[in-house]
């Protein structure tokens, strides 16, 4: 393989950052060595009170690595992607390398191109079932990054779930550092390159619903809306646990969501249970059976909303971070 023009690493870093990630923060910081790019946590993005341990800035991080190798991929060229590579730099947490070129398939490009369509999507969905066939497509998607998803209805747990759901908004609502910290990172401003604006926030809701949405991410200026009653929800768990296991988890999320993006559907997180210390670990014994949980998904059909903005590769893109953690 001829050597990569540095342009290529910028187009697949332009679409690293369009990974999810916890009020748009996006969490990360990349380096380019030679062949490789390294992905790193940025810690002064992550959230101390929602996300004191850093669970879901690596998971974002890890959607962040997925991105790259999908744009890397549908260019023709292969790469191999090895998370948490170095135990004494514990917040390098995955390094993509080039593996010389491949044969790209029409999914490849269909990945590729969801990248810049998959956006959060905090509105109401149509009272539309997802069908077998595209819930299939999403747990193949997991398992292809060692991940699974469960769906809740099947697994039954839908009721036990959503309950904890509420509850953790509830908390939440109470809690002042919490939404001292919430409020921090809403904007009011479109263009703002991180936090999240109005305009991608949802209505309020209006009457009974089966999740509770994050009240904080509401547009007061919308009229209140219902929501759908019966929302399909699905988990992604990995059955190892630790950091490696949430950077592994948060690149078979993004494969989900970019397969989803890909089939039309709108996804949308409920994070509220992972974020408060009473709800998390009655979430983790709800699945202690099937592996370790890292996030729940919101899928169904929407209208299509905006995406939000992001920083420029050139503000996350540095130099060596730490001279004596050489790439392994």
């Amino acid at each position: 393989m001829s050597r990569p023009h540095p342009t290529m690493f910028e187009q697949a870093l332009a679409s690293a950052v369009r990974a999810p990630s916890p009020h748009n923060t996006q969490p990360w910081r990349f380096v380019l060595e030679g062949e490789a790019i390294e992905v790193w946590l940025d810690r002064e993005r992550v959230l101390a009170v929602a996300d004191p341990l850093a669970r879901e800035a690596r998971l974002s991080c890890g959607a962040a690595a997925f991105n790259a190798a999908v744009h890397l991929g549908a260019d023709g060229i292969a790469t191999t992607v090895r998370t948490i590579p170095d135990p004494d730099a514990p917040d390098l947490l995955a390094v993509i390398r080039l593996d010389g070129n491949r044969k790209v398939t029409q999914t490849d490009r269909d990945l590729a191109a969801a990248v810049f369509r998959r956006h959060t999507n905090r509105r109401p969905f149509l009272e539309r079932l997802v069908p077998p066939v595209a819930r299939v497509a999403l747990k193949s998607a997991a398992l292809q990054e060692g991940g699974q998803v469960e769906y809740l209805d099947e697994a039954g747990h839908f009721s036990t779930v959503t309950t904890l759901v509420r509850r953790a908004e509830a908390l939440q609502e109470n809690d002042l550092a919490f939404r001292a910290e919430t409020a921090s990172w809403m904007r009011r401003d479109t263009a703002a390159p991180d936090g999240v604006p109005a305009s991608a926030s949802g209505p309020p809701p209006y009457g009974s619903r089966a999740v509770s949405l994050r009240a904080s991410h509401a547009n007061q200026e919308l009229p209140p809306r219902e929501f759908e009653q019966d929302p399909l929800l699905a988990a992604v768990l990995t059955r190892d646990r630790g950091p490696h296991a949430e950077v592994r988890a948060g690149m078979a999320m993004q494969h989900v969501l970019l397969t989803a993006t890909a089939a039309g559907l709108a996804t949308s997180f409920l994070s509220q249970p992972f974020e408060t210390p009473q709800t998390r670990e009655a979430l983790d014994r709800i699945f202690d059976g099937h592996g370790q949980v890292h996030t729940l998904l919101r899928i169904g059909y929407g209208q299509t909303t905006a995406t939000t903005a992001r920083r420029a590769v050139a503000d996350v893109l540095t130099g060596r971070v730490t001279p004596d953690a050489p790439v392994r």
